[in-house]
């Protein structure tokens, strides 16, 4: 874990453009996910918020549906320091029951009611690395440990090779497991759930 020290220093260089081979974030981009019978599209906007801590963040929006129907709609904030990582400063999230909105469980900012911005990906990620990718007490505390920097794996759209690995974990669920698997240029390609919950979300179009 970065001391906080550290971790304020990093963040006071951290701005909305984000170029990390893992986790790039070019402005128009986006994502679409097959899970199930879901479609997620995640799109990087022009768009940027100030942040209660004081960083400048893109806003990127993830969009899930079934079948047309909104099942859960966020807006995710992103920043890259001077060295590189990526850092995670909170979400603005809906959750939708029949296409009406019922919760806003999981939305948090950094710097509000003690919540706090965690890493996404490092600037120089290495096997063995652990990180908080998110802090908010009670509501939001995902964990994450790279294991791999040289999976191959396939989705949709293409196969990968090399693919950078994290096991993530939640103290508030501790039965799920999941892993992710990150590609240069791309970021996320896949994400599978291996305990609690075993959804298969794989990626189908890039824009």
């Amino acid at each position: 874990m970065f001391a906080t020290t550290a971790i304020a220093l990093a963040l006071a260089t951290a701005g909305p453009n984000v170029d990390n081979p893992y986790f790039p974030l070019p402005v128009g981009r986006q994502w679409v996910y097959r899970e199930g019978a879901q479609r997620v599209e995640v799109t990087v906007t022009d768009r940027t918020k100030l942040i209660a801590n004081g960083v400048t963040a893109r806003v990127v929006t993830d969009h899930v549906t079934e079948r047309g129907v909104p099942v859960e709609i966020t807006e995710d904030y992103y920043a890259q320091d001077a060295r590189g990582t990526v850092w995670y400063l909170g979400e603005d999230t809906t959750e939708y029951v029949h296409g009406k909105p019922v919760s806003k469980e999981g939305s948090f900012e950094a710097g509000v009611d003690g919540a706090r911005a965690g890493i996404i990906m490092p600037a120089r990620p290495k096997v063995g690395m652990q990180f908080r990718q998110e802090f908010y007490a009670g509501h939001a505390e995902d964990r994450a440990k790279i294991v791999s920097l040289r999976e191959r794996v396939k989705v949709p759209l293409r196969r990968y090779k090399r693919t950078l690995m994290t096991l993530e974990t939640n103290p508030l669920e501790p039965d799920v497991l999941e892993v992710k698997f990150y590609a240069r240029g791309v970021g996320v390609v896949l994400a599978v759930g291996i305990s609690g919950d075993t959804d298969r979300e794989e990626l189908t179009r890039i824009r």
